[in-house]
């Protein structure tokens, strides 16, 4: 599932990292020229760590890349761009973002709060759930508008990775590539209240 025309790419994942059946090591997987973002430890995530990894892997890109991150990685993002070294990120896709304020998150992910709330300076387009256990639809649209991101629900889909039965995710595809399009005009993606130009799964409780 080779994506055309993508520009140089860096997968950023979230906690525990993204395995061999999620779709960001599939996509890596079928476009060689990607890469991805590297941590420590992946189990016992450090904020510094994070962000420092991705400022270094943007430093290292031959061109200005695209992010595409996943739930902890999303949050990681935000961090870095508030405070990056390294400008000329073109866009990132941010998919099922973590809520780490949330009652009964994760004890290791405590400091990755609070989460950022100021616009990011590039375009982004914010993925997310109706059924997340990580993160509930508001929490994630609140992001979404304080980042200034393109937000997408994308319905009934629970964290979109291997648990809730996502393997390549093409409907994910599709969002890629409406965002290259964006950040080639070097516009800001559309909000999009639901998934109405793609065949998303609906909640029914």
């Amino acid at each position: 599932m080779p994506i055309s025309s993508a520009p140089e790419v860096l997968i950023v994942p979230g906690l525990h990292g993204s395995g061999r059946d999620h779709w960001q090591t599939i996509w890596e997987g079928t476009n060689p020229s990607w890469k991805r973002v590297e941590q420590r430890d992946w189990h016992n995530p450090v904020l510094e760590e994070w962000v420092t990894a991705l400022e270094n892997a943007v430093r290292l890109s031959s061109r200005p890349p695209v992010l595409v991150a996943h739930s902890l990685g999303c949050i990681a993002v935000a961090h870095w761009a508030v405070r990056q070294q390294t400008p000329g990120v073109a866009a990132a896709l941010l998919v099922a973002p973590a809520d780490v304020e949330r009652p009964g998150r994760a004890a290791e992910v405590a400091e990755f709060t609070p989460i950022p709330r100021v616009r990011l300076p590039f375009p982004a387009t914010l993925v997310a759930s109706e059924n997340d256990s990580h993160c509930t639809l508001d929490a994630a649209r609140a992001m979404a508008v304080a980042w200034g991101s393109r937000f997408v629900n994308a319905g009934c889909q629970g964290h979109i990775n291997v648990p809730s039965g996502h393997g390549p995710w093409t409907e994910g595809v599709a969002l890629f590539q409406e965002l290259l399009v964006y950040a080639a005009a070097g516009a800001a993606p559309a909000c999009v209240a639901s998934g109405t130009s793609t065949s998303f799964p609906v909640c029914t409780s």
